[in-house]
């Protein structure tokens, strides 16, 4: 077996042992280590733990101290954000200080990490450490894209160790090896094939980016190392040895890449001014984002289905420390952590919740329940069942200063720039004319004539033009009117004709379709028409006919009666005068 081959059976029966305690492994309890968080912060970080609640009594006799209240709550379950927390990239940065390399001879890793043997150079690695500010979503099994900032900082790990040639004695002959030097050359980060960042060689560099105009791309980070080791040569002739000194030199290229989608938000704005005063917005952006504020103070606002955790990456929990002879594996000194976006049960919200901005619209593109990627010991409120993205939202709100408008992204630092659409982004809200009124009718039915104009202009709006489109979600919503327990639309002259079978007061609404997909849009509106058989000429005629009809057999008992009583009564009943 070559000495490559058993490298790699030495790594994998490594990380095969340490499967277990990867999963197992805690965090560092709250308040334990700072990292620029105080106990609460921390304590919020880490929902992939074991949730194994332990009550106050308890913590105290274990551990000798109080917690805070949030800690005693994260102990039980994990905790949710309504925006993406800064606390996953402070304790990150400041986290990853403590990670320190090996020395020549020890080369330090994840178990994950991809190593690359060379003749002098083994178990070489650059490891991607963390980029941020991202956000990893959860969109649904199979499809949980890394967003990150347009602007951000790579951080990776880079170690190897220098295998130095056992000396050797051949007869005269003496051969001995030295390390003369070593080092990380250089470190690169690469966008797909092109660099875009260099720096001198670290074991733990850092990387700052800045990525513009691309929708997705593959970060890699590349690291050159470069060694060089001395030959002694030894030839004993007896009175003399003659010297000889050669140097070797190799120089090894490793790396690691992480597939990302640049996270640079611009949103479609759209506006409208109802009748009444009331300000309309919508928002279109056809990949996740957080929610919106509608005024200065930032008191009112909307925020979609999406909701935010925070979580470490287990595969940093351990590392291994590789030798020429043995590896060991040992608890890690930096463990990265990540903001996680999912799709919230609680659904879109408008704060504030009782006299806030009412949300009349929602729409999005279908997708399955992301929980299976979410991995084991993930407690939050995800949704269970298929969700609609809420990448548009439209409001109704008494308030809104457009000036001060401001979209929040899922990645922490981004806000979204507000674009006008093509179309404009005005949309004309007018108020409509409903009228209703009996057309014909008889003692049996009746025939409504429904009709519906602009207020303003007399115009007849048009309910069945199916040509109409919904510009951002791509569906028809033209508005009906609904009476009598049935839906219509009105012709091309704004008129629909219903017929009624029970008198009655019959009052038709109008049900306008979304201001968003029509210009001019309207508000809703009602009128009332009543029927009764009654209300005409003919009416009362069939009317009393039908009553003459139902008295008949009445009149008939009554001459019958008269007529009995005469014959068996006394005559003088009939013919006394009073």
């Amino acid at each position: 077996m070559s000495h490559r081959e058993l490298s790699v059976l030495m790594v994998a029966l490594f990380v095969t042992s340490l499967v277990t305690g990867i999963v197992t492994a805690d965090p560092p309890r709250p308040g334990t280590e700072g990292n620029g968080l105080t106990e609460n912060e921390s304590a919020t970080l880490w929902s992939r733990d074991a949730d194994s609640y332990i009550n106050q009594e308890e913590y105290q006799q274990r551990y000798g101290e109080n917690r805070t209240a949030m800690h005693q709550l994260a102990n039980g379950t994990d905790i949710t954000f309504t925006r993406p927390p800064e606390t996953a990239a402070t304790w990150t940065r400041n986290d990853f200080g403590d990670i320190g390399a090996g020395g020549a001879d020890t080369s330090v890793h994840p178990p994950h990490a991809d190593l690359e043997d060379g003749v002098f150079i083994e178990d070489a690695h650059a490891t991607v450490f963390a980029a941020q500010p991202s956000t990893r979503g959860h969109l649904e099994s199979g499809d949980t894209p890394l967003y990150i900032a347009p602007n951000g900082t790579m951080r990776g790990f880079v170690d190897y160790r220098v295998r130095v040639p056992n000396g050797s004695s051949s007869g005269n002959m003496t051969i001995e090896w030295s390390l003369t030097e070593h080092e990380i050359e250089e470190v690169r980060l690469k966008k797909d094939s092109e660099t875009i960042r260099t720096q001198d060689g670290s074991h733990t560099p850092a990387l700052d980016y800045q990525i513009e105009d691309d929708w997705s791309a593959n970060l890699t980070l590349e690291a050159e190392i470069h060694t060089r080791l001395k030959k002694t040569t030894r030839i004993n002739h007896g009175d003399e040895t003659d010297v000889e000194v050669t140097y070797q030199t190799e120089s090894l290229t490793v790396s690691d890449g992480i597939d990302v989608e640049i996270y640079d938000l611009s949103m479609s704005a759209y506006n409208a001014e109802y009748p009444n005063g009331d300000a309309g917005v919508a928002m279109f952006q056809s990949r996740p984002w957080q929610g919106y504020t509608l005024t200065e103070d930032g008191d009112a606002r909307v925020r979609g289905i999406w909701r935010f955790y925070t979580a470490r990456n287990t595969n940093w929990d351990r590392l291994v420390r590789s030798g020429r002879t043995s590896s060991t594996a040992v608890e890690s000194d930096a463990i990265p952590v990540y903001v996680h976006a999912y799709p919230s049960r609680i659904g879109p919200r408008a704060e504030p919740v009782r006299d806030g901005p009412e949300i009349i619209d929602t729409w999005g593109t279908d997708r399955p329940s992301p929980v299976e990627t979410l991995g084991e010991n993930i407690n939050i409120d995800i949704v269970n069942q298929s969700y609609t993205t809420t990448y548009g939202v439209a409001v109704r709100a008494e308030t809104v200063d457009r000036d001060a408008l401001q979209v929040g992204g899922i990645v922490r630092g981004v806000n979204a720039s507000i674009v006008e659409p093509d179309a404009g982004s005005e949309r004309n809200l007018r108020r409509s004319n409903l009228t209703a009124e009996v057309l014909q009718q008889n003692e049996s039915q009746a025939t409504l004539r429904i009709e519906l104009r602009d207020n303003e202009t007399g115009v007849p709006i048009v309910l069945s033009d199916t040509g109409r489109q919904y510009p951002i979600g791509g569906t028809t919503r033209n508005g009906y009117i609904t009476v009598a327990e049935q839906r219509v639309e009105t012709n091309a002259c704004g008129v629909a004709i219903v017929t009624i079978d029970e008198p009655g007061i019959y009052t038709a609404r109008y049900h306008p379709g979304s201001w968003l997909g029509h210009n001019p849009a309207y508000v809703s509106e009602t009128a009332t028409a009543r029927w009764h058989p009654l209300g005409t000429i003919d009416g009362w005629f069939a009317f009393i006919v039908e009553v003459g009809w139902q008295l008949i057999p009445f009149f008939v008992m009554f001459y019958a009666g008269q007529r009995l009583l005469r014959m068996l009564g006394p005559e003088d009943i009939f013919q006394r005068n009073p």
